[in-house]
């Protein structure tokens, strides 16, 4: 036992160090230094991932762009867009064919009244009221009536039967139209028929832009629909139309004034609605 001691005790770190063998390739058998080789692959697969993913053309080759929704299109889906969605195709060909338009009309003068389709359409009636003063205002005071129609309407509605949307929508209406009136003021078109039966009842001056007639019928049909009054709601509908006939015969109000109107009418009775539907929540 003491022979063997010294033998043990004469080997020092040094040589035990000399005595290993440095670390090659075939070394990846051992667990150890197979576990920190493929850490090692892994890490540096992820640096050369991520540089990858950093590029231009990895982002076009499967990057956020191969994640887009266009990039899982095919011919059959382009088609059936236009099979089960012809309206947005139709607004998307308008798109284009008013954007050619635009880029190639001629812009009126500032010394020429504002061109407006709609008077164009209604010269005939416009020179028929004209030259009959009294069948104007007959017509005037007729519209003055379906006027209160829809006002009557609107207050009945509130007071009641205690459905107050239409009021909201009513007064929402009437204070943007106001803003909008007043921040940009439309010229009075020169051929303009004014009547004492008119409302304003009186003739008096008033917001071109845009029309409360027709916002404020369209609130009201648009409440009658709610409570399944159609026939109610259609006879609004087309005294509403009449209206907009007239008043562009008498140059009451520009094309854009009634268009817009009848938007307006939709927007904010949807506005009064979201708002008495917050009212319920809080």
């Amino acid at each position: 036992m003491n022979g063997g001691s010294p033998h043990f005790r004469s080997s020092s770190p040094s040589s035990t160090l000399a005595n290993r063998q440095p670390i090659t390739s075939s070394d990846n058998q051992n667990p150890v230094n197979g576990v920190k080789s493929k850490h090692k692959n892994t890490t540096n697969g992820t640096v050369s991932n991520m540089k990858k993913r950093s590029s231009p053309v990895a982002a076009m080759d499967g990057g956020w762009l191969g994640n887009a929704h266009f990039m899982t299109w095919k011919a059959g889906d382009l088609l059936g867009v236009v099979r089960h969605h012809p309206l947005p195709c139709v607004f998307f060909a308008s798109l284009l064919f008013f954007m050619g338009v635009e880029y190639t009309l001629r812009m009126i003068p500032s010394t020429s009244p504002p061109f407006d389709l709609g008077f164009i359409a209604t010269v005939p009636l416009n020179r028929i009221l004209a030259s009959s003063p009294a069948l104007n205002t007959l017509l005037a005071g007729l519209n003055t009536v379906f006027v209160a129609m829809q006002s009557a309407y609107i207050v009945w509605a509130f007071l009641i039967e205690g459905r107050p949307r239409a009021t909201i929508s009513a007064l929402f209406m009437f204070t943007c139209r106001g803003i909008l009136g007043y921040v940009t003021q439309l010229p009075l078109p020169e051929d303009f028929l004014g009547s004492g039966a008119d409302f304003p009842v009186g003739n008096v001056s008033f917001f071109l832009f845009y029309s409360g007639h027709v916002a404020a019928a369209v609130i009201a049909s648009l409440d009658m629909r709610r409570m399944q009054r159609r026939g109610m709601a259609f006879a609004f509908d087309l005294l509403n139309v009449l209206q907009v006939v007239r008043l562009l015969s008498t140059r009451g109000h520009y094309t854009i004034d009634l268009g817009v109107g009848v938007g307006a009418g939709m927007l904010f009775d949807s506005l009064a609605g979201k708002y008495l539907e917050c009212k319920k929540l809080n």
